[in-house]
């Protein structure tokens, strides 16, 4: 599932699409581009051209000369492309430039979304820039598993499945820990880290290219001393933790 460092290199992609005259929009697909009816969206957007990308957490929004606003989610496998060489069956919206190109929500498990100003009001802030007296606030309140607190997108925005295991690895905390339980240094160590976390998967490709997260496997070992990883469900997701190094 797309993660923020997937979104993150989404949002740079949507670079090359700014500045350029919409001509057109295919919005045909119901269930992606849901609310709106067929038509809807590309009736706001011809004619605008994209300034800004943005993002936070996992949602993308594309902002337009004083016009609207087009919202993006990859869903569990969606990317962004812009100026494809082909065609796929998996394009589920689309978007014409005047000079030729196209943006194209390509989506083959159709779970992404395409909305006219989306709402962001539920998320909380961006696990990447939250500052150091939020993040303590918002993920040390409560006693839940510290590993479902992070998953939890209203508390901090775009911490996914294996980008909270490669950062509590990195961090030395062991994910079904309360958080009534972790200190101000344990906090403050566990920001670092999932920034730190975060800044290494955008480089290399997304959160499926961290070093804990290559040996996530029923069979596998911690990288950092060899232990058989241990294995549970925590805040409904299939985690994985060192429990020798991980406390």
């Amino acid at each position: 599932m797309p993660e923020l460092p997937e979104a993150e290199r989404a949002r740079q992609t949507l670079g090359a699409a700014m500045g350029r005259r919409i001509a057109d929009v295919d919005d045909g697909d119901v269930y992606v581009c849901r609310p709106h009816p067929p038509g809807e969206i590309a009736s706001a957007l011809i004619g605008h051209e994209f300034v800004t990308a943005h993002r936070r957490g996992k949602f993308l929004w594309l902002d337009t000369e004083e016009g609207p606003v087009l919202g993006l989610h990859l869903g569990m496998a969606g990317r962004i492309v812009v100026d494809p060489n082909d065609s796929s069956r998996w394009d589920r919206f689309t978007v014409r430039f005047e000079d030729g190109g196209r943006l194209v929500l390509r989506d083959k498990r159709r779970l992404g979304r395409a909305v006219l100003n989306p709402d962001h009001g539920h998320v909380g802030p961006d696990a990447a820039e939250v500052g150091r007296e939020e993040f303590r606030r918002l993920i040390g309140r409560g006693r839940a598993p510290v590993k479902a607190r992070l998953l939890d997108q209203g508390a901090i925005s775009g911490v996914g499945n294996l980008l909270a295991d490669q950062a509590l690895w990195q961090a030395r905390i062991a994910p079904g820990r309360s958080v009534a339980t972790l200190s101000l240094e344990d906090l403050d160590r566990l920001r670092r880290e999932i920034r730190r976390a975060v800044r290494s998967a955008i480089r290399d490709g997304g959160a499926h290219t961290g070093r804990f997260v290559g040996a996530r496997a029923q069979d596998g070992s911690c990288p950092r001393d060899g232990h058989h990883l241990e294995r549970a469900r925590i805040g409904g997701r299939t985690t994985y933790w060192c429990p020798a190094c991980q406390r």
